[in-house]
């Protein structure tokens, strides 16, 4: 065990995150939370199911000023976005990090994750974090398009046929709101399993480890 330290000691710190990732990522955590704390107020004033989010928990005070929050974090997220996607494109990120991604990769790791048993190699993504960081990028667009048809009906109107009307267009922008509530309390419980990982995401740097799961430690 104290050579398998030594050796993880001496390991090469490598280049995990750039820079434009880094602040990309955290200007993103801070728009989405103020989308998300906005956006349940703005529910709790028409709610669409038996449930209302507590007071605590959302930002602007009234209808007025959660509107107010919510649009200007959207601006803000949809800007950050376009460089973060620009920047993925023309830097081959995505294809570098998130693919290939393969029904039997992701199978494969979410048993091993089950059992304890799933490699961390620093830099690398495996098939369960492709498909999750994949998963709420798909999010992110049709929480764009399902909210333009939600703030501009009449000027959107076809978007909003494409959701099936008004109502349901609400319907798809709460569950894909869900959905990147959910990917975030994974992202996080990940974070506090790998807590190592979270300093690459400031200094953008790591040193290359790799663990071969619980059951080896």
């Amino acid at each position: 065990m104290a050579a398998k330290e030594s050796n993880r000691t001496r390991a090469p710190r490598i280049v995990v995150h750039s820079l434009v990732v880094r602040i990309t990522h955290w200007i993103n955590a801070f728009a989405m939370v103020c989308m998300v704390m906005s956006g349940w107020a703005i529910y709790n004033a028409s709610p669409l199911f038996p449930f209302s989010f507590p007071v605590w928990a959302t930002v602007g005070g009234w209808l007025g000023g959660s509107l107010a929050w919510h649009f200007a974090a959207m601006w803000l997220l949809v800007g950050n976005g376009l460089i973060y996607v620009a920047h993925g494109f023309a830097t081959r990120h995505f294809r570098q990090h998130f693919l290939p991604l393969r029904p039997r990769d992701v199978v494969r790791d979410v048993r091993l994750a089950l059992t304890f048993r799933l490699p961390h190699e620093t830099g690398v993504y495996n098939a369960v974090q492709r498909l999750l960081y994949v998963v709420v990028l798909l999010l992110g667009v049709l929480l764009v398009a399902s909210g333009l048809s939600i703030w501009k009906p009449v000027q959107f109107d076809w978007l909003v046929n494409l959701f099936g009307g008004y109502d349901f267009a609400r319907r798809v922008h709460f569950a894909a709101m869900a959905g990147v509530v959910g990917f975030v309390v994974v992202h996080l419980a990940l974070v506090i399993l790998v807590p190592r990982t979270l300093p690459s995401m400031i200094t953008g740097r790591a040193r290359r480890v790799v663990h071969e799961g619980a059951a080896d430690a």
